[in-house]
């Protein structure tokens, strides 16, 4: 298994990839890490695979404008997550176009896929993927809509292909269970039985959002605008949960409270204060699955004066009481 990537205008500039078959061993999690300068850019590129599975998460900058070739020999499933920069690209055999937005997400099945893809400059490119054997991934695809039963049908026809035709944006529970992935620190056996319940369970929010959803396209705002949303969901995130007014938000991407509401439920799928409850509750479901701290300290923590208003706003989120999360020396912990 294998793909090249290289430069449109400068073929020797090529790097070519090489995997073991379905990605390797049973038991063992292989990683890579390559840091450095990449064709016109400078950045990290880090894997993880093992039976079944390859993990790949990428930080680039580029100085000027990249236009790649790729040229892969094996078939994946792909669970793509950008983050942050724009890549578009076409595959030559079946002319299919793929877009990635900032903040979107999306499936697409690969089979020797061949053809070029465009690397936007000079910004930040934060990309998340992770690629599933076929045969594995069919496994958790259910039959029930009508959008799984044609995708598993040009799956078993070997053809190139997206889930969705729009990307969707991508929760602040996705954003945890990637945090939770790469930095890892378990060992061995218990690194892959880790990594595989955490790749489910994204999968598990990917093709519920995508079934339940009507299109929450991240690509419909223009350039200018789209980047001020990315602000202001990025100083969302660095508040450390400390609520902010719309009209502060507004000031801060230059914009007024009317157009910052309408384009950030555009881009995001929720309201600028809906995200920030997502944000909240992400985090207590990570506080109460590290088991720390009981449900009351939790709810003080996320800034809650009463903790039944917590677990109410918990259990509308992930529909059940925050003490089942709690697990403190092998036995449920109630408050």
């Amino acid at each position: 298994m294998k793909i090249k990537l290289s430069h449109r205008e400068r073929r020797d500039m090529a790097v070519e990839i090489h995997y073991p078959n379905e990605y390797g061993g049973l038991e063992e999690v292989s990683e890579r890490l390559q840091s450095g300068k990449f064709f016109h850019g400078e950045g990290d590129y880090s894997e993880l695979f093992f039976k079944g599975f390859h993990i790949a998460r990428t930080t680039l900058l580029l100085k000027k404008p990249l236009l790649m070739e790729i040229d892969s020999n094996y078939q994946t499933v792909k669970m793509v997550f950008t983050f942050s920069g724009k890549i578009s690209a076409i595959e030559r055999q079946s002319n299919l176009q793929l877009e990635r937005m900032p903040n979107g997400h999306n499936i697409y099945h690969m089979n020797c896929f061949q053809g070029h893809s465009f690397w936007e400059a000079n910004k930040d490119i934060w990309l998340f993927e992770i690629n599933i054997i076929p045969e594995l991934f069919l496994k958790y695809l259910p039959s029930h809509n009508k959008r799984f039963k044609t995708f598993r049908e040009k799956i078993e026809r070997g053809e190139t292909c997206a889930l969705s035709n729009y990307d969707y944006c991508i929760t602040p529970a996705m954003q945890w269970i990637i945090r939770d992935i790469v930095t890892c620190e378990r060992t061995g056996f218990f690194k892959r039985m880790f990594l595989e319940n955490k790749i489910t369970e994204l999968l598990l929010l990917q093709l519920e959002q995508i079934s339940d959803s009507q299109r929450e396209a991240v690509a419909s705002l223009n350039n200018r605008l789209a980047d001020k949303m990315m602000i202001v969901k990025e100083y969302i995130e660095t508040r450390n949960l400390r609520s902010c007014s719309l009209s502060d938000l507004a000031k801060i991407a230059g914009t007024n409270e009317f157009t910052l509401k309408k384009a950030f439920k555009q881009m995001f799928g929720t309201t600028v204060f809906g995200y920030w409850n997502q944000l909240k509750m992400a985090e207590a479901k990570s506080l109460l699955t590290d088991g720390e701290l009981t449900v009351s300290e939790v709810s003080a923590h996320l800034g809650y004066k009463n903790p039944q208003h917590f677990t109410r706003a918990f259990k509308r989120t992930y529909g059940t009481v925050p003490s089942k999360w709690i697990y403190k020396s092998g036995m449920l912990h109630l408050d």
